[in-house]
């Protein structure tokens, strides 16, 4: 079997080729890939490249994966912007998130923690921005509420909603300069020695639990629809991973053979998202589904959102301070910075989840550090051009790649591009605004399992047989979602009279993976325990090997050889976010990232079927 890409350095944890060729009946192996463990079944790991065209749709794939999260945000916030009756406003605000998330994540995977994760708006930012909206000062006038007397031409209208996100801005750009000071300072590096499986266990399994209402609403519209979108992402992802399609290609020597694709494992996601809304759009056009607002199944019709598709630019590039100068208030500034600390730990989770499922060391410490404080630069970013959200790793594409099982880097530099391009062509992420709700609902049933599970794999490391153990997880998660439900129900059992501080007790203790993870920090560090009952002693480990393998140089170290072939002074190696140099200290581990091959390769990079 040939490989994907024709590097010459051993690739010890991908074992199957999603394309391969036999124009002579015979497999052929590259060196050092005989040595492969077969469990690990990575169509392609994190340092290969697949062929341009695939990288384009798998990239559309992770684009699709993370559209509900990316959407849903400035849906949800719309209400409390006075925005429910202008949705050519909400299409602005949906294409300047794409435009930055595509930002970010460029930066994430080039300079940042250097993993395929993809960047996108957060739920943890949501909660403060709606407790901060709803306050006296920033309530909706009533006359915004009545279609009828809304022009949303009018000047009064427009200042009505953008000195709303303008609020938002600064307490976003405020809360995200702590983010960038936890993670450059090598404060988040210096706390991980505190936080182990049985921290990021529940945090990252309760990303995903406490949504099982929205995803079970958002399916229910139509629970034909969202069963047929789960039922064709199982059966694709499952049960035909290993069938392989002939596809006829054409050679450099111009004779033609056949070839195998894997379709079904690659594409599983996106296979079955265009299937299901296909599948709308016809029984739309039939009127099948019913027209009446009221009646079961209206919400899967495809001509729902017609009119944001016709009233969107064809073209319209987002720029920062684009609603005006940014305002900056206290209640808004802590209320953020208590989701900041949430994104945080759930992305410290996904780090080392990703690393898992794409076939990389764990990260070391000076990788979290950059990969902290660049989301904290996506959080400016995302602040100073008008999202009215943060930005983070996202979950769910964490989950896709397990899935998918192609954990390249490229696929996720293709999904950035893809990004930016959707948001500056507003016609095109117009468009794909108009999937059906119910599709978007089966697609997050699965993907939050997939979420939770990877959450819960974290426990790998620790003594499950221990009483200490199982008492901390069961506890935190059990809190996690008990706690949160009980405070939204009784927000004024909590008053004290100080609005900023009861602002921030309410997010605080309303978010699942917060309380969660807090409980699993503290229970975990005060409960006695040994190092290797609590998981500590193989995690850590694990990431002192990291520290030392060419393998994690390479994948962790800055681009262009920086910090291995230049910037290799005495001064930046006492940085707690820059790469360290291999003992011998000379930087031989340059990686040249433009081909995201090793410097010591000498051949040519060729792409085959």
């Amino acid at each position: 079997m040939n490989p994907a890409i024709n590097c010459e350095h051993p690739n010890p944890l991908s074992s199957v080729d999603v394309l391969s060729s036999h124009p002579d009946g015979q497999d052929s192996k590259k060196d050092g890939q005989a040595n492969k463990p077969s469990s690990s079944h990575l169509a392609y790991d994190i340092l290969d490249i697949p062929p341009w065209y695939l990288c384009i749709f798998l990239g559309i794939q992770h684009f699709l994966t993370a559209l509900g999260g990316l959407v849903a945000v400035p849906l949800i916030l719309a209400k409390d912007l006075c925005l429910q009756h202008d949705p050519l406003a909400q299409s602005y605000l949906i294409s300047t998130i794409f435009f930055v998330s595509g930002i970010c994540t460029l930066l994430q995977v080039f300079l940042g923690v250097r993993l395929p994760i993809l960047q996108g708006g957060t739920f943890a930012f949501v909660a403060p921005s709606l407790a901060m909206l709803s306050l006296p000062a920033w309530k909706c006038p009533e006359w915004t509420f009545n279609a009828s007397l809304v022009n949303t031409s009018s000047p009064e209208f427009t200042e009505e909603w953008q000195k709303r996100i303008r609020e938002l801005q600064g307490a976003i750009m405020v809360a995200s300069c702590v983010q960038m000071l936890v993670g450059f300072s090598g404060l988040i590096g210096f706390l991980m020695r505190f936080i182990g499986p049985l921290t990021i266990a529940p945090t990252i399994s309760l990303v995903a639990l406490p949504l099982f209402d929205s995803a079970g609403n958002d399916a229910g519209i139509h629970w034909g629809i969202a069963s047929m979108t789960i039922f064709l992402i199982v059966l694709f992802s499952q049960y035909l991973k290993n069938i392989a399609l002939p596809v006829p290609v054409c050679g450099r020597d111009k004779k033609c053979y056949t070839s195998k694709f894997y379709l079904f494992q690659v594409f599983p996601v996106l296979l079955a998202l265009c299937i299901s809304w296909l599948t709308c759009f016809v029984l739309t056009v039939t009127d099948v589904f019913p027209s009446a607002p009221t009646a079961y199944g209206h919400g899967a019709r495809t001509d729902i959102k017609g009119d944001v598709l016709n009233q969107a630019p064809w073209f319209r590039v987002p720029y920062p301070g684009q609603w005006g100068r940014p305002t900056i208030s206290l209640a808004g500034v802590f209320g953020i910075i208590a989701g900041v600390i949430s994104s945080m730990v759930e992305s410290v989770g996904d780090y080392y989840a990703c690393a898992r499922l794409v076939g990389a060391p764990a990260p070391p410490k000076h990788a979290i550090n950059r990969g902290i404080g660049i989301e904290g630069l996506g959080c400016l970013l995302a602040g100073a051009w008008g999202t009215g959200n943060g930005t983070t790793s996202y979950s769910e594409n964490v989950g896709a790649l397990g899935i998918t099982r192609v954990g390249s880097r490229m696929v996720i530099v293709a999904a950035g591009c893809v990004l930016l391009v959707m948001g500056v062509f507003g016609k095109i992420g117009a468009a794909f605004a108009t999937i059906p709700t119910p599709v978007i609902g089966g697609m997050f049933l699965v993907m939050f399992g997939v979420i939770t599970a990877v959450g819960i794999s974290n426990l790998q490391y620790v003594d499950m047989n221990s009483a200490r153990n199982l008492f901390v997880f069961g506890f935190s998660i059990y809190c996690g979602l008990a706690i949160p439900n009980w405070v939204t129900k009784n927000p004024e059992k909590l008053q004290t009279g100080i609005l900023q501080l009861d602002q921030v007790t309410q997010v605080l203790l309303t978010t699942g993976m917060f309380v969660g993870g807090f409980l699993g920090f503290l229970l975990d560090n005060t409960i006695p325990g040994s190092l290797e009952e609590r998981g500590l002693l193989g995690w850590n480990e694990i990431q002192e090997e990291s520290e030392e393998t060419s393998k994690a140089s390479v994948v962790y170290g800055l681009p262009w050889g920086i910090g291995t072939k230049f910037c290799v002074s005495s001064c930046t190696q006492h940085l707690p976010f820059w790469p360290q140099l291999e003992r011998g200290g000379k930087g031989e581990v340059g990686v040249n990232q433009l081909t995201l091959c090793p410097p010591n390769f000498s051949g040519d990079v060729e792409t085959r079927m």
